[in-house]
C-alpha cells in the first residue's frame, strides 16, 4: 500500500513537472513573445495590457495568461509616391523602397503588442505604407527640388526623422530608405542636369588645356633633372664600390668571430645535452623503481582487500543470513499467533453477536406482542395483564397442583375431639393447613403489583368474613 501511495505521489509530481515545463516558453531570436492576460503593472504603476519578451524565456501561468509571438523579419515596403507638391510648387515623382520591422525597444514592443499582434504581414504593410506615403509627402513640400535632388544625404535624413517618428507609435523601426530616382513633368531637374553636364564638359576642356602647358613645363624640367641624375648616379656608384670593398673585408673578418663563437656555443650546447639526458636517465630509473615499489604497494593492498572481503562472505555474510531467517521465523510465529487470537476473537463476537442478536428478536416479538395486547384492551394495561394472566391461568394452576402432588403421606393420626373454634374438625383443620402452605393467587399477584379479578375468588380473609356474615345472619 505505501509503494502504491509512493508511486501515485511521483506520477503527479512527473506530471505536474511536465506540465511546468510546457507552460516555460522561451523566445527565438527573431521574434518577440507578448504574454497577454494578467500581467501586473508597468514601470509608471498603471495596469500593463501585456508583457513582452525578446531574446529570453518566461513563465505562462495557466488560465491567468497567454502568449503570442510577433515576427521581426524586415519588411520591404515600395512606395512609388506620384505628383508630390515640393517647396517651389513644383510636382515630382519620388519613387522609394522602405525597410521597416517591429522594434525591440521597450516601449516600441508595447505599442506593437497593443496595435499589431495578430495582424498578418499584408495588414501591417498596409498600415506602415499609409504612414509612409504620408510623411514622404510632408517632407517634400518642406524643401526644394535642388535640395532633394543634389543633397540627398539631408532629404534621407528628414524622411527617416519624420518616418521614424510616426512609426514608432505603432511599434515599428524604419532600418532603410532608398530613394532610386526623383522626376518632375516640368522637366526642371532634366534642365539642372543639362546645366550641370555642359558646366562639367567646360570644366574638364580647361583642366585639360591647364595639363597640356603643366605637361611641356615638366618635360623640359625633367630633361635637366635626367642629366643631374646621371651625374651624381655615377659619383654614388664610386662610392658605393669603396664601401662595399670595406663591407666586405669587415664582413669577412666578422664572420670568422662569428664561426668561433658558434663553435663554443655548440659545444656548450652539447655539454649541456649531455648532462641533461645523464640526468633524465637517472631520474627515470628512479621513477621506474617508484613505480615499481607502487605497483607491488598496490598488488599487497588488492590482496588484503580480497582476503577482507572472503572473511566477510564465509563469515559475516552467514550470520547475517541466519540472523535475518530467525528474525523472519519469529515474525512468522508471531504473525500466526496474532492471526489465531484474532480468530478466536472473531468466533467470540460472532456467537456473543448472534446471541444477542437473538435475544434483542425474542425481546422485540415479546413487546409487539404485548403492545399489541394492550392495543386490544384498548389502551389499559391492567386489563392486558389480566388477559395474559387468564391465558397462563392453566399453567399456574397445574403448578399449585405439582406442589401437593409428590407429597407422600404413609401414616396419619388424628386426634379429633371436635373442639375446634371454627366448627372443623382435626382433619378438616390439617387439611387446610396443608393446602395453607401453597402460596394461593392472590399472594400471587399481590407480589406483582396486582388483585386478583373478582371473578377468580376473593382472599381467604374476605371469605372467612363473609362466612360469619352469613352465620350470624341465620343466627
Amino acid at each position: 500500500m505505501g509503494i502504491e501511495i509512493i508511486l501515485i505521489i511521483v506520477v503527479v509530481l512527473f506530471v505536474t513537472f511536465t506540465a511546468v515545463l510546457k507552460r516555460y516558453k522561451r523566445c527565438p531570436s527573431d521574434k518577440i513573445m507578448v504574454i497577454y492576460g494578467k500581467t501586473g503593472k508597468n514601470r509608471s504603476g498603471s495596469i500593463s495590457s501585456a508583457r513582452c519578451v525578446h531574446g529570453g524565456a518566461s513563465f505562462i501561468w495557466p488560465v491567468f495568461q497567454d502568449y503570442a509571438f510577433l515576427d521581426l523579419k524586415p519588411i520591404s515596403i515600395e512606395c512609388n509616391l506620384t505628383n508630390a507638391l515640393s517647396k517651389q510648387n513644383i510636382r515630382v515623382d519620388v519613387p522609394c523602397r522602405f525597410t521597416v520591422g517591429i522594434s525591440t525597444e521597450a516601449d516600441s514592443m508595447t505599442n506593437a503588442a497593443e496595435r499589431l499582434l495578430g495582424l498578418s504581414i499584408d495588414n501591417i504593410q498596409n498600415i506602415a505604407t499609409d504612414i509612409l506615403f504620408g510623411q514622404l509627402r510632408l517632407v517634400i513640400a518642406t524643401m526644394d527640388i535642388e535640395e532633394i535632388n543634389a543633397d540627398r544625404d539631408k532629404f534621407l535624413a528628414a524622411v527617416s526623422q519624420n518616418v521614424e517618428a510616426e512609426l514608432r507609435k505603432i511599434g515599428l523601426k524604419l532600418i532603410n530608405v532608398n530613394v532610386t530616382d526623383i522626376r518632375d513633368e516640368s522637366g526642371y531637374i532634366e534642365a539642372l542636369g543639362k546645366e550641370a553636364a555642359a558646366k562639367a564638359i567646360n570644366d574638364a576642356k580647361k583642366s585639360v588645356a591647364e595639363q597640356n602647358r603643366f605637361g611641356e613645363i615638366g618635360k623640359a624640367e625633367a630633361d635637366r633633372d635626367k642629366d643631374i641624375r646621371i651625374a651624381e648616379t655615377q659619383r654614388d656608384t664610386r662610392i658605393k664600390t669603396a664601401a662595399a670593398n670595406a663591407l666586405a673585408v669587415q664582413g669577412e673578418n666578422t664572420s670568422k668571430i662569428d664561426i668561433a663563437n658558434s663553435d663554443a656555443q655548440r659545444r656548450e650546447k652539447e655539454a649541456e645535452a649531455s648532462r641533461i639526458a645523464v640526468a633524465a636517465e637517472k631520474v627515470q630509473a628512479a621513477k621506474a623503481l617508484q613505480e615499481a615499489y607502487q605497483s607491488e604497494r598496490d598488488a599487497e593492498l588488492a590482496r588484503a582487500e580480497r582476503e577482507k572481503a572472503t572473511q566477510h562472505a564465509n563469515i559475516v555474510v552467514p550470520a547475517q543470513i541466519d540472523k535475518e531467517r530467525q528474525i523472519i521465523e519469529a515474525e512468522a510465529e508471531a504473525e500466526k499467533l496474532r492471526r489465531t487470537a484474532q480468530g478466536e476473537a472473531d468466533a467470540i463476537y460472532a456467537k456473543m453477536e448472534a446471541q444477542a442478536r437473538g435475544t434483542f428478536e425474542v425481546l422485540s416479538k415479546q413487546a409487539e406482542g404485548f403492545g399489541r395486547m394492550v392495543n386490544s384492551a384498548e389502551g389499559d394495561a391492567q386489563k392486558a395483564v389480566l388477559m395474559l394472566i387468564a391465558d397462563k391461568l392453566p399453567e399456574l394452576v397445574k403448578t399449585q397442583v405439582e406442589a401437593v402432588k409428590g407429597i407422600k403421606i404413609d401414616k396419619v393420626t388424628v386426634w379429633d375431639g371436635n373442639s375446634s373454634k371454627d366448627g372443623k374438625s382435626s382433619t378438616a383443620g390439617f387439611i387446610s393447613g396443608l393446602m395453607g402452605s401453597v402460596p394461593p393467587l392472590q399472594d400471587l399477584f399481590k407480589m406483582a403489583g396486582l388483585n386478583l379479578p373478582e371473578y377468580l375468588g376473593t382472599p381467604a380473609a374476605e371469605n372467612q368474613e363473609h362466612v360469619e356474615d352469613q352465620t350470624t345472619e341465620k343466627k
